[in-house]
């Protein structure tokens, strides 16, 4: 099946830097604007763990971000973003206060305990790695920085999800406008493809015997799931290790109330490609970075932001590989 071109980093003034550790299957991304670009926020789900967010709220004082941070290591991985202001500010990057410029760095975590080593998770050290490794070139995609221990498809629990990770796309619009979308993705649900419906990568069948390669039974189908009768017993038990994250860049001029807009509208790119989305079991968290440089509706880019996210999360599990044993989408195509 085709990946989706593009990446954030097509956005100009945007370099990705992303750091992990293979062996215990935990990282961190990191999406940079050192000039500064204006930041929006959307939560949903019930299970969020973040930093900053309420400084990108309108009626906040700060217009601007330097960085946001996407880790794994559940809460433990917010320290990442201490290493990523240190690297900021070691270039004099960050809000004028008049005595120090402060880094504005925003993060989202999430929850990868569950597979690799639970001990080991992203720090301060792996964030100011990320940082060292940022560029303008495109992302590694699949199992790398903040994807390499994400996970899908968990309603039956771990032993029958499915590996994901993390995936980046871009669409170029009229007017020389540019949007791209790094996302890490960890759903309780299945990720499916948006324009065919067909399940990619989500939770298993508990039939025994090996996996049936190339076999679309394979998947249990979350929403079948639920709405069985076990349902409501099976998410009582179902997987707490959920969340997806991800940062919408563009080069479009957005105020901060539309960047937050934005956000919201982007969100729906979740609900495009992962069935069912935003759930309690869920911390679903998107940031918006605007550069500023081309003028244009912001409900255009809300309305292209959703199309990009959905994109990216379809990469993410089309490049991912199969780890901490289990299998990937690529298993089932």
């Amino acid at each position: 099946m085709e990946t989706y071109p593009g990446s954030i980093t097509d956005v100009p003034g945007i370099l990705v830097g992303q750091a992990q550790n293979e062996e215990a299957l935990t990282g961190c991304s990191v999406v940079i604007c050192e000039q500064g670009a204006v930041g929006g926020v959307d939560q949903r789900g019930g299970a969020p763990g973040t930093r900053e967010t309420d400084a990108l709220r309108p009626m906040h004082l700060v217009e601007k971000i330097h960085a946001v941070v996407l880790a794994g290591g559940s809460a433990f991985g917010l320290s990442a973003a201490s290493g990523v202001m240190r690297w900021l500010a070691e270039k004099g990057i960050g809000f004028p206060t008049g005595v120090v410029p402060v880094p504005i760095v925003a993060s989202a975590i999430l929850f990868d305990l569950g597979i690799g080593n639970p001990q080991v998770y992203p720090d301060e050290h792996m964030g100011y790695a990320a940082c060292q490794q940022a560029t303008t070139a495109p992302p590694a995609q699949g199992n790398a920085g903040a994807g390499i221990g994400a996970t899908a498809g968990k309603i039956l629990g771990m032993n029958q999800a499915m590996k994901s990770g993390i995936g980046t796309a871009s669409m170029r619009l009229s007017g020389g406008i540019v949007i791209g979308a790094l996302v890490a993705v960890n759903p309780l649900g299945d990720v499916i493809h948006p324009e065919t419906g067909k399940i990619l990568c989500g939770a298993r069948t508990l039939k025994k015997g090996p996996v049936q390669i190339g076999k679309s039974d394979s998947f249990a189908d979350t929403l079948s799931v639920l709405n069985s009768l076990a349902g409501r017993s099976i998410l009582h038990f179902a997987s707490r290790q959920n969340t997806v994250i991800g940062v919408v860049a563009t080069n479009a001029k957005l105020s901060k109330e539309q960047a937050n807009y934005v956000a919201m509208m982007a969100q729906d790119g979740l609900a495009m490609s992962i069935r069912p989305a935003h759930c309690l079991l869920d911390g679903d968290t998107l940031f918006v970075m605007a550069t500023g440089e081309k003028r244009t509706d912001p409900n255009i880019i809300g309305a292209y932001s959703a199309q990009v996210v959905a994109r990216a999360i379809v990469n993410a599990v089309l490049f991912a590989q199969s780890s901490g044993g289990l299998p990937c989408a690529a298993d089932y195509l």
